[in-house]
């Protein structure tokens, strides 16, 4: 069977193929009447709008490509709730993939974004495509970046994020300013700012604090629920155990109190637990007090919405920085 046109459709409804192309891309002015007949005419031949054709004619497809690091991470899945929130009203769709924190798997998708000609790309990087999101953007494509900035800290790419620095500082002193002076620190990828930045923030507190840091009682993961596990492991097989668990991702927490779960050490009676994040453990463990930093991802999600409507519209081409300020959300304990 033939593919119906937009030719097809003019001659079924009686009317020219411009009225057609401003019925279907909703663009110009045309009466009721026509509309209807356009309309009567697309259904009873089943008209398929062709995508492709379409997006090469007008320079663009109405998609906007999401690298998150984890997609399984309600963090990110919040902050894509906020863009969809905005970018939905204007008729774009996102494209979501996952770059499991692997810089080459990151290469690949954004070199598939490119490829399928969407009109932006949001990105939080797992590192080591600072040079290729650069070029991307230079050659057309807009890129903005989420929560995570590239190594440089360029000021050619907009950037939303948190003040990952003094939340973690202001975390940290926290558990010191409750006698802990003992912390097991779990880090996310160092590679990446969010992992260098809150590591940053702990060891500016230590230090003006002139706590000692064991080197026994930092973890180095990937941001990843096996890295709290493995982390909470290491730390319960040392000889002088901590008497706090400080991490940095809401994941690597989730599998840190799991694990704590599987040796039956209780929270915080046996020990006190701060995360970067909010795990939704709090929900089922009434009994347990967890601190954590509440962070705010869904404000975040419309911010670079709005940021992507104004590029895309025209309206600015002005790359700016956005960062969040965070607050503590205290265990009392």
């Amino acid at each position: 069977m033939e593919r119906v046109t937009i030719k097809d459709i003019a001659k079924e409804s009686g009317v020219s193929t411009a009225s057609v192309s401003r019925v279907l891309n909703e663009t110009g002015n045309v009466s009721e009447k026509v509309q209807k007949r356009v309309l009567d005419a697309v259904k009873k031949l089943n008209y398929q709008p062709n995508a492709v054709a379409r997006s090469l004619k007008l320079q663009r497809t109405n998609t906007i490509g999401v690298i998150l690091p984890d997609i399984a991470n309600s963090y990110f899945m919040r902050i894509s709730k906020g863009i969809e929130s905005v970018i939905g009203k204007k008729k774009y769709t996102l494209l979501f993939a996952s770059s499991d924190e692997n810089p080459e798997k990151e290469k690949k998708l954004l070199q598939t974004f490119v490829e399928k000609r969407v009109d932006a790309i949001v990105v939080a990087t797992a590192g080591h495509n600072d040079q290729r999101i650069l070029n991307i953007n230079h050659y057309g494509i807009p890129i903005i970046l989420m929560d995570r900035e590239l190594t440089n800290k360029t000021k050619s790419l907009s950037f939303v994020g948190e003040n990952n620095v003094k939340s973690a500082y202001d975390l940290t002193n926290y558990i010191l300013n409750h006698g802990h002076t003992r912390i097991g620190v779990i880090n996310g990828n160092l590679e990446v700012t969010t992992g260098f930045e809150r590591f940053q923030g702990f060891v500016k507190a230590t230090t003006e604090k002139k706590i000692f840091q064991d080197k026994n009682l930092i973890y180095n993961g990937n941001f990843t629920e096996n890295d709290g596990t493995k982390a909470v492991k290491k730390f319960m097989s040392l000889e002088e155990k901590p008497t706090a668990i400080l991490s940095f991702n809401n994941t690597m927490t989730y599998g840190a109190i799991l694990e704590l779960v599987k040796l039956n050490i209780s929270i915080p009676n046996d020990i006190f637990i701060a995360s970067f994040g909010k795990t939704n453990l709090e929900r089922v463990l009434d009994d347990w007090k967890i601190t954590y930093i509440q962070q705010r991802p869904y404000e975040m999600g419309i911010q670079i919405g709005e940021i992507l409507m104004n590029k895309l519209n025209g309206n600015s081409f002005e790359n700016k920085e956005y960062i969040f300020e965070l607050e503590i959300v205290k265990s009392n304990s």
